[in-house]
């Protein structure tokens, strides 16, 4: 997310035309673009997701063979940004609060939509993007404060204590660290980056994102992937760590070329597509890896309808979850069997 305004984070289009208006000021002129997740070693249990209910986003989960689509998040505000917990028994999200003293929260609710808490404020900012440590005891989460513009990586404890730092604002304050991923040995961080540059085909300029991993602690930065391939606000690791897969061209920089779904060695090595889709009406927008590491889920999109698919890790073998229609799902993540079964479907 821009600042938490791309993926409405910004709750209420007062805000977020008022928080637009204060960033081009100290910024520059900003555009809105498209879109924190790790996928940890288990069975296959359900998929969760983000879509459009008619008065806002909210929360859905289905079972990887399509079966048994449940919403269950209902407001008041929007419900963004899943990811699972490593077993599969909660949710955490981004709460975009409907309110003038809260902007964004992280909040973790129950796959059945009870027990639903806000580990975190949001007043005189934003909190969002959260996503496990692989053991569960840690949350990393993007932080921006209204005040400062200080936009940031943060960690804290599952229940919402010991709030810190991880990545101060970045890079000079002029940009955003956003959708933190811890690996699945716990060691590294993976983030999506933006400078502060516009790019993109006129008259729709986009961030430029890439790819950048640095230590737990936030040290030792590393580019994997530059600003320039056009990266979305959506990456995940191979429950065994050994690849993170990405979708390129997602503002379509390249107007002539599809977004496509792509992995990466950790090193930053071995840039490798799994699909190929040429038109620029269809785009395939990765979600995240199946917890067992067989499968990745992404959303396809074919000339304004969409679709939920799962393929095969190295890109065969295309399964259609949900069929095409209006129905948008977004912010896709598969979780582990909380009961400890496989509930692949297939």
């Amino acid at each position: 997310m821009v600042l938490f305004i791309r993926t409405a984070l910004l709750a209420g289009r007062h805000r977020r035309a008022a928080l637009l208006a204060a960033l081009a000021g100290a910024l520059g002129a900003l555009a809105l673009a498209p879109q924190a997740l790790a996928t940890y070693p288990g069975h296959n249990g359900l998929i969760t997701f983000g879509a459009n209910t008619g008065s806002g986003v909210q929360l859905y989960t289905v079972r990887p063979n399509g079966h048994e689509l449940r919403q269950i998040t209902h407001g008041p505000g929007e419900a963004v940004h899943p990811d699972w917990s490593p077993d599969g028994g909660r949710i955490v999200f981004e709460h975009d609060w409907d309110t003038d003293t809260q902007c964004a929260t992280v909040d973790v609710v129950d796959p059945q939509g009870s027990n639903r808490v806000s580990l975190t404020s949001g007043v005189g900012g934003c909190e969002g993007q959260p996503s496990y440590s692989p053991d569960g005891s840690r949350i990393v989460y993007e932080h921006f404060d209204f005040s400062t513009f200080d936009d940031a990586v943060w960690g804290m404890n599952a229940e919402g204590s010991n709030q810190e730092r991880i990545i101060d604002p970045w890079p000079n304050g002029l940009g955003f660290a956003t959708d933190p991923n811890v690996s699945p040995d716990g060691n590294t961080l993976s983030f999506v980056g933006w400078d502060g540059s516009l790019i993109g085909p006129a008259p729709k300029f986009e961030p430029a994102q890439g790819l950048f991993t640095s230590g737990i602690d936030g040290s030792n930065m590393s580019e994997l992937l530059p600003f320039s391939i056009d990266l979305a606000i959506k990456q995940d690791w191979a429950p065994d760590g050994s690849r993170i897969v990405v979708t390129t061209n997602a503002n379509h920089f390249n107007p002539a070329e599809s977004a496509n779904i792509a992995t990466i060695r950790p090193d930053g090595s071995d840039l490798h597509y799994l699909t190929h889709y040429e038109d620029p009406a269809v785009n395939a927008y990765v979600g995240s890896y199946s917890p067992d590491g067989k499968y990745i889920v992404f959303r396809l999109e074919d000339h304004g309808s969409y679709a939920l698919y799962k393929m095969r890790a190295d890109g065969s073998h295309l399964q259609e979850i949900l069929g095409f229609s209006s129905f948008r799902p977004r912010f896709i993540d598969w979780g582990a069997s909380a009961r400890g079964d496989d509930a692949d479907g297939d």
